[in-house]
């Protein structure tokens, strides 16, 4: 099994409420760009005198998050916060910011601020990896019974059954975590939340004793991306 820390720093995201208020992602936004409706936000959300200060501090924020430089986005965006507080792109962008730096418990609170003032799930999943991390298991997994009781996107749906089955193998409970993360097929143009739930779904079929399932799922990945991340350790593994 890979390491729970390594995984936990896997990106994971994306889904709706019923009728979430229309929301964005700024991390969709390439490194160096500042689109209008971001700096709309601000301005919307935020005081007139700290309205440019807290627009350059995200600005910095979002290019080393495009970066992948996580920590250092984080000390801008915490900056920002403090000018604009109700920002949901702020609390967006630092909540995950922090849950790649490893900073699990500002990252779940800072989603679950943003999820407040959007009423969007789209990072649920991530808040569900942050309580992993965190080993509070009981809400884990109340966290994964709620969303069942949503009506969620196919996208949120496979970020959130790669993190319960990961939490399952964490667990030693590779049998338990198998309904819930196997595909339902191996289809030609997989999105990449697909192809991350193939790769959980060849370690919880390799740790379930099932070599065959785990080869059919690690050579589906080999024709869409060859050196997607632990792969190799998999091969390794079913030699």
């Amino acid at each position: 099994m890979a390491n729970r820390r390594d995984d936990n720093q896997r990106k994971r995201s994306h889904g709706k409420r019923d009728k979430p208020r229309p929301h964005r992602s700024v991390t969709s936004v390439p490194s160096g760009q500042m689109p209008k409706w971001v700096r709309d936000e601000i301005i919307r959300s935020t005081p007139k005198d700290r309205r440019e200060p807290a627009i350059r501090h995200l600005s910095k924020g979002m290019e080393s998050f495009a970066d992948e430089r996580y920590p250092a986005a984080a000390a801008e965006l915490r900056k920002a916060k403090k000018l604009s507080p109700r920002s949901s792109t702020v609390r967006e962008l630092l909540g995950l910011a922090a849950y790649r730096s490893g900073q699990w418990e500002e990252g779940l609170r800072e989603l679950r601020t943003f999820r407040r003032i959007t009423g969007d799930l789209i990072h649920m999943p991530v808040e569900m990896d942050c309580l992993r991390a965190l080993d509070r298991s009981d809400d884990v997994v109340k966290t994964w019974e709620k969303l069942q009781e949503m009506d969620i996107s196919a996208t949120i749906s496979h970020e959130a059954r790669v993190v319960y089955a990961s939490f399952l193998l964490d667990q030693g409970r590779p049998r338990d975590a198998w309904p819930i993360i196997k595909p339902n097929r191996l289809i030609a143009a997989p999105s990449p939340g697909e192809l991350r739930r193939w790769y959980v779904a060849a370690r919880v079929a390799l740790e379930a004793g099932d070599k065959d399932a785990a080869r059919r799922l690690v050579a589906a990945l080999d024709e869409q991306e060859p050196d997607f991340e632990g792969i190799e350790e998999l091969r390794r593994a079913l030699v």
